[in-house]
């Protein structure tokens, strides 16, 4: 289950048994690369920055996590990008939806309740405001500290969430399914694989690499991303490595991933 805030930090593993267990880690969309190393952004350079997203859906207050990932799961069968979490009062919520108006968000959280898919549902403003949101997306886009600290934040709600390969459900999180919902709910919209989030965001050297920027790697050698995870600062990032395995927290100083490292990214 979900311990937000509260998951055992874990050691890496063995160097070799490591490499055996992230070669199956979120592979999904690789594509070939022009180089291993990442090349910082010339100085003044603006960074690309990510959509920042509009109107969406918040259903739920659940007990269990179970009931929550249940409902996120018939969310996305109907093509819905939704994703659950711990509010940080004991309960679980639901989050999904990018909508331009107040008006289509309600109108589609309407169908959902005449469907029975949904009991009851609130409209969360671009900023985050809504009854029980848990304090997630309240970051004026000017006040990027903030923001990178409620992206941190947001991931280690997760820590101890199983790994799942390809989605997010009630078993857990991919490495990039983790990315783009802690993205998600700071109310921006990252691409859905490792590839894609690779490529939308900026080079970022390591020495200026700053905590919720998105750490690349080739698990199974190469130059060909087959896995993400979400830098915390001081060396350290959080990811999700393999099937089985709970959300964790490691260090890039760690010579396997030293090893494997393909780039940093930025998007704001």
């Amino acid at each position: 289950m979900i311990l937000p805030h509260s998951g055992t930090w874990l050691r890496p593993h063995p160097r070799v048994a490591l490499s055996l267990l992230l070669v199956l880690a979120c592979s999904r969309s690789p594509g070939p690369l022009p180089q291993r190393r990442s090349v910082a952004a010339p100085t003044g350079t603006t960074v690309r920055a990510i959509p920042r997203l509009g109107y969406s859906l918040q259903a739920g207050a659940f007990a269990k996590v179970e009931n929550a990932a249940r409902l996120s799961g018939k969310l996305q069968a109907q093509g819905l990008e939704a994703t659950y979490y711990a509010s940080g009062d004991g309960l679980y919520r639901v989050r999904f939806g990018d909508f331009l108006t107040r008006d289509k968000a309600r109108s589609e959280g309407e169908s959902l309740k005449q469907a029975g898919t949904l009991e009851a549902y609130w409209v969360v403003a671009p900023d985050g405001s809504a009854p029980g949101a848990g304090g997630l997306a309240h970051i004026h886009p000017k006040d990027l500290g903030g923001l990178r600290a409620s992206l941190v934040d947001t991931a280690r709600g997760y820590l101890g969430v199983p790994y799942l390969f390809g989605g997010t459900t009630e078993r857990g999180f991919d490495c990039s399914g983790l990315t783009s919902a802690v993205y998600q709910l700071n109310g921006l919209h990252l691409p859905r694989s490792s590839q894609a989030q690779f490529e939308a965001g900026s080079p970022v050297e390591l020495d200026r690499a700053r905590a919720g920027d998105l750490v690349f790697f080739a698990t199974s050698g190469g130059s060909r991303v087959s896995h993400v995870g979400l830098y915390l600062g001081q060396g350290d990032f959080l990811h999700a490595p393999r099937p089985g395995q709970g959300i964790r927290q490691d260090v890039l100083a760690d010579r396997y991933y030293q090893r494997a490292l393909v780039g940093i990214r930025s998007y704001f």
